[in-house]
Order: C-alpha cells, then structure tokens, then sequence
C-alpha cells in the first residue's frame, strides 16, 4: 500500500518528468525549445515556465535564443499567446530572482549565526 504523501500533485508531476526525460532522446537544448514552446501553445501559466528555468540554464538557453523561439512560433500559435507566454516568463525570472536572493539571504543569516555562536 503506497504511503501518503504532503505533496501528492507535485509529486506526480515529477514522477512523470523522470519517466519522460527516461523515454526521450533529446538533447538538452531541443528538449528544453519543445517544452517551452508546448508551455507558449497552451497559454501555461507563470508557475509552468518557473520548472523550465533551471533546465534552460543548464542547457545554456539564453534570452535572444528564448526571443528567438517565440518569433518562430508566433505564427502558428499566434500573437495573443506569444504576448501571454512573454509574461508569464517574467512572471516565473521574477519568482525565481526572489527566491534566489531570499535563499542567499538565508544563508547569509545562518553564517552569521554560526560565526557568532562561536
């Protein structure tokens, strides 16, 4: 009998993450291009983009390359949702700025609590 987790849908959707990056044979780079630009065709929200940001990085995706992306699918997906996808892709650089720095603020409070302690 499985045991119940506090995370049950973030739980699920990293599990079928592995099981797809476990069946594809994409490099980085194309994986990351193809999950963005699915995320752009169906209007995701902020939230979804924020997944893709570490990836992007590793991957070495830059900014012209992701503004290039959107140039090339504007097309097929349209004006409407390029425009929505660019701001939720502020929205999720935004998000992951804050935690970063709220994350660097703790460790600076928790090394300066250690050198004190001393």
């Amino acid at each position: 009998m499985a045991t119940a987790s506090e995370t049950p849908v973030l739980d699920t959707i990293a599990a079928m993450t592995i099981d797809s990056l476990e069946h594809c044979h994409m490099d980085e780079r194309t994986l990351i291009l193809a999950r963005i630009s699915a995320l752009v065709a169906m209007d995701a929200p902020a939230i979804s983009y924020l997944a893709h940001i570490n990836p992007a990085i590793k991957a070495e995706f830059t900014v012209d390359q992701l503004q290039d992306l959107l140039v090339a699918i504007a097309p097929v997906v349209g004006t409407a949702r390029v425009m929505s996808a660019a701001g939720h892709i502020a929205q999720a650089f935004g998000v992951a700025l804050a935690l970063a720095d709220s994350e660097a603020e703790a460790i600076a409070r928790a090394e300066a609590e250690s050198r004190n302690a001393r």
